[in-house]
């Protein structure tokens, strides 16, 4: 009985791949599918996306997965468009409504004749100063060890979820419509932990109503923004980013000279002498070929410490 020789395999892809996610699958669909078209099952990603949103999803490949504690921290920015009036259980356009409120007319009037509205004005002030905002019943926060979402689904989640501290970096007022509907366009940028979401909630409440979200699309995750990224069906080894490439765009980076280097590779600190451009908190540590050869820091006495270490100096 004849046999088949098996294919020869190539080295197992690393790196850092910048996903421009479409509207529908969820971020574990995006990894299922990397792992098909790369042949390996050592993928992850850097911060989810909804179903529905769209845009800038990094996905961490062999041993870029390494990095995912540090591209996770990383500032986002979204654009996004709040349709006022009508509440959805989930605060997207995805979910069943639950109440309706009629929009004010100052707002109305003012998106009308493309006029200014201090009541808009003052919302959109309010939401850039808000330090603590209420998570979407439907999230993947957990509670008891349960997502929050599937108790919510089973009707289980009676009360809303506790606040929880977050940064608005900024946040604009793109355009808005006032026709079949009204609506506002918007762009935020915010620190790790903020829903966007939420802020259709907030903000509607603010504008003396109600909202959910109708388009969502992230445009920067980290040092990296939509530019970057590549359509779901373009994945291909070619379209790698290396892993030293990424932790030095996402990282301050420090060189060590060939006596730091040999330090971290045997599980040893690095003396300041051994080290150019130190930081204090993480960065890349590249040797001279600019090879990454771990995520370290540097403590108050200057000697530096492994934080995440590459055994095989990564290009």
């Amino acid at each position: 009985m004849a046999t088949s020789t098996p294919r020869p395999r190539g080295p197992a892809p690393n790196g850092v791949l910048i996903v421009d996610k479409p509207r529908g699958p969820t971020s574990h669909d995006v990894v299922a599918r990397v792992r098909r078209a790369l042949s390996t099952r050592h993928v992850g990603h850097a911060g989810t996306l909804d179903p529905m949103a769209t845009g800038v999803l990094v996905v961490a490949v062999g041993e870029g997965t390494k990095l995912v504690p540090w591209l996770t921290a990383d500032d986002k920015a979204y654009e996004t468009t709040v349709r006022l009036g009508i509440e959805t259980d989930t605060l997207d356009a995805e979910g069943a409504e639950t109440s309706r409120v009629p929009v004010p007319d100052e707002l109305t009037d003012a998106l009308r004749a493309r006029a200014p509205s201090p009541l808009l004005d003052a919302a959109i002030a309010a939401e850039r100063a808000r330090t603590a905002q209420v998570p979407p019943a439907f999230s993947a926060i957990r509670i008891g060890g349960q997502r929050a979402h599937e108790l919510a689904r089973a009707g289980r989640l009676e009360v809303d979820l506790p606040a929880r501290p977050v940064e608005v970096r900024a946040l604009d007022v793109l355009g808005g419509r006032a026709g079949d509907g009204v609506e506002l366009d918007l762009r935020i940028a915010s620190a790790k932990g903020y829903f966007v979401r939420s802020l259709a909630r907030d903000l509607a409440r603010g504008l003396g109503t109600v909202g959910h979200l109708t388009a969502l699309r992230r445009v920067r995750s980290g040092a990296f923004v939509i530019a970057d990224a590549i359509a779901l069906d373009a994945v291909r080894p070619e379209a790698l980013m290396s892993v030293a490439d990424a932790a030095a765009r996402a990282l301050p980076v420090t060189v060590l000279d060939e006596a730091g280097a040999r330090a971290v590779s045997f599980g040893q600190r690095v003396a300041p002498e051994q080290m150019t451009s130190p930081h204090p908190r993480a960065s890349a540590w590249l040797d001279q070929a600019s090879r990454l050869v771990a995520i370290g820091e540097c403590g108050p006495d200057g000697w530096g410490r492994v934080l995440r270490g590459f055994p095989t100096p990564t290009a």
